[in-house]
């Protein structure tokens, strides 16, 4: 059983990124420069924003955070956006999700330009990522079909089964486990919620990525022996005995499952540490981008 190690990979993509951004700097180039805006003060969202901007620290990237307090109204943030989709200092930009329920979120998104939509979220980006064009792929899809990748996990002809189907993991996964190329060229099965005999589905699948946010709900009777398994779920589960009063875990039964399987992601550790380090590399992208529409 090989663990697929996001943690190690991530630094991996990290480094040579840094590589690349001392080059610009080298040739007198300007660096990336990724936004984030926050509003609110949810405590997850402002630590994943925040560690953010310090992997931008470490490859060399500029950065911004805009913070926004849990009273701004849709219009005010529309107007954040605005400024950011105009100012040619930013490559790429998030807003980092949830909003507060006076926001309508679908609206926010759609106001981003693609161009700078770094998190991939813009219909224009779903919808070249559905047609195999060259676009901003969503960052977690992104960091599992590159663990993939760099751990030469074979995908041509195999059944991969999706658990879940959110427009940010399930339904992108999906499109791109099924199309031309490596990581691809899989028969794919997408379920949910309302999908029958599971368990039926699952133990046929030669890949299982799951991204439900149950903790524990994939079982070992529910996997054949030697699939590759993505657990893409994150859950908080208090835990009075431990010094946080939580424990994370996944949407998988490591301790059962890891025995079957030929590749695993751990959680904490293994798509987490991915999201972030493809966020970069789509940020790298959107200044290489702009560098030659500018013909700079």
């Amino acid at each position: 059983m090989i663990i697929l190690d996001g943690k190690k990979t991530s630094n991996d993509i990290k480094d040579e990124i840094t590589q690349i951004v001392q080059e610009m700097k080298n040739n007198g180039e300007k660096v990336p420069h990724l936004a984030a805006v926050i509003v609110g003060n949810d405590g997850a969202s402002l630590t994943y924003v925040g560690s953010k901007v310090r992997a931008c620290e470490r490859v060399g990237f500029e950065s911004t955070m805009v913070r926004m307090p849990n009273t701004t109204s849709e219009t005010e943030l529309l107007r954040e956006i605005h400024k950011l989709n105009k100012n040619p200092d930013i490559d790429g930009f998030i807003v980092q999700l949830p909003l507060p329920k006076q926001i309508d979120t679908q609206k926010v998104l759609m106001a981003v330009d693609p161009d700078k939509d770094v998190d991939g979220f813009h219909p224009t980006n779903f919808g070249r990522m559905a047609l195999d064009m060259s676009t901003f792929i969503p960052a977690t899809p992104f960091g599992i079909l590159e663990l993939l990748e760099r751990y030469d996990v074979s995908t041509k002809g195999k059944h991969t089964v999706v658990i879940g189907r959110s427009h940010i993991v399930g339904r992108p996964m999906s499109i791109l486990m099924g199309r031309k190329g490596f990581p691809g060229n899989s028969t794919v099965t997408l379920t949910h919620s309302h999908t029958k005999n599971i368990t039926q589905i699952t133990s046929q699948a030669d890949i299982i990525i799951t991204a439900l946010g149950v903790p524990g709900f994939l079982k070992a009777e529910m996997v054949k022996e030697g699939a590759v398994i993505i657990d893409v779920g994150i859950t908080r589960v208090p835990d009075e005995s431990r010094e946080r009063g939580y424990y994370i875990t996944g949407d998988v039964d490591f301790e059962n499952v890891s025995k079957k399987v030929s590749h695993i992601t751990p959680v904490p550790g293994g798509v987490g540490p991915m999201t972030i380090a493809m966020l970069l590399k789509n940020t790298l992208l959107a200044r290489e981008r702009h560098r030659e529409a500018s013909g700079q």
